[in-house]
């Protein structure tokens, strides 16, 4: 039986929002497995699963961003380096960690959000291919776009994509955030992306 990198398609780490591993986000790696990829989907929060931005914010808080980012390595650590990175929102935090910092990434998707990439590294590693989407006008993105632009100057390969509206987690169905025509743009452009790195050797 043909492997994922000899069929084509990609193996994907996706990390979720500050609303927990929703349905949502288990039907968004849905249809990244129906076009053919392998997707993984850590439980950064044990199991919970908030109503609202400000609930989710409050767990996450008590946990602490540093910690949380922990989980999202150690998860990663028993799966395969030769892997596209993806977070929503808070899980930016470990997808953009891993993808500078852990060796054979092969792409990043960087999804409501955006770190500075002094957080984790000197520069964007020059292999790594890198998409940044978001709405245009989300309030909270707006603390983010600075850094969004930055790299997509910076790094080699590097997409910044805006949608309009002021929504910040869009792409998730189960929530009342989500923003059908948006999110089946960033659907199609993700499974794109990742068709177009499945070939690259990873750094």
């Amino acid at each position: 039986m043909a492997t994922n990198k000899e069929s084509g398609m990609a193996e994907v780490v996706l990390f979720h929002h500050v609303q927990g591993l929703t349905p949502g986000v288990v039907a968004f790696a849905d249809e990244l497995r129906a076009a053919g990829h392998t997707v993984h989907t850590p439980d950064l929060f044990d199991g919970h699963t908030f109503d609202s931005l400000e609930e989710g914010s409050r767990f996450a808080g008590q946990v602490g961003f540093g910690e949380i980012t922990a989980r999202g390595v150690r998860a990663a650590g028993p799966l395969p380096r030769d892997v596209v990175y993806a977070g929503f929102s808070l899980g930016v935090l470990p997808a953009q960690k891993l993808a500078q910092t852990r060796d054979g990434a092969r792409g990043a998707l960087l999804i409501h959000a955006c770190i500075p990439v002094s957080e984790f590294g000197a520069a964007w590693p020059g292999q790594v291919p890198v998409q940044v989407h978001a709405m245009e006008d989300d309030p909270f993105f707006a603390e983010d776009a600075e850094a969004a632009r930055a790299l997509v100057t910076e790094a080699t390969d590097a997409e910044l994509f805006l949608y309009p509206g002021d929504r910040h987690l869009f792409a998730d169905p189960s929530l009342s955030s989500h923003d059908p025509d948006a999110a089946k743009l960033l659907t199609r452009r993700t499974v794109e992306f990742l068709g177009s790195v499945d070939g690259r050797s990873p750094r």
